[in-house]
């Protein structure tokens, strides 16, 4: 039971440490997130229908 109890009091201490993200901080990883695979998507489309028109125009 001992160790239970350390456990848990030492989970709090190292709670105590951790530094949460303010709501801008998260407002600008989520736009910088959207934007970066926003960009990879377009990207991926365009090469994939570049590689569509070069195999259907090979065949």
């Amino acid at each position: 039971m001992e160790k239970i109890k350390k456990f848990f009091s030492d989970a709090k201490i190292e709670l105590d440490k951790v530094i949460f993200p303010t709501k801008i901080q998260v407002r600008q990883a989520f736009v910088a997130v959207v934007l970066v695979v926003t960009v990879i998507s377009i990207f991926l489309a365009l090469v994939d229908l570049l590689m569509s028109a070069i195999v259907s125009t090979t065949i």
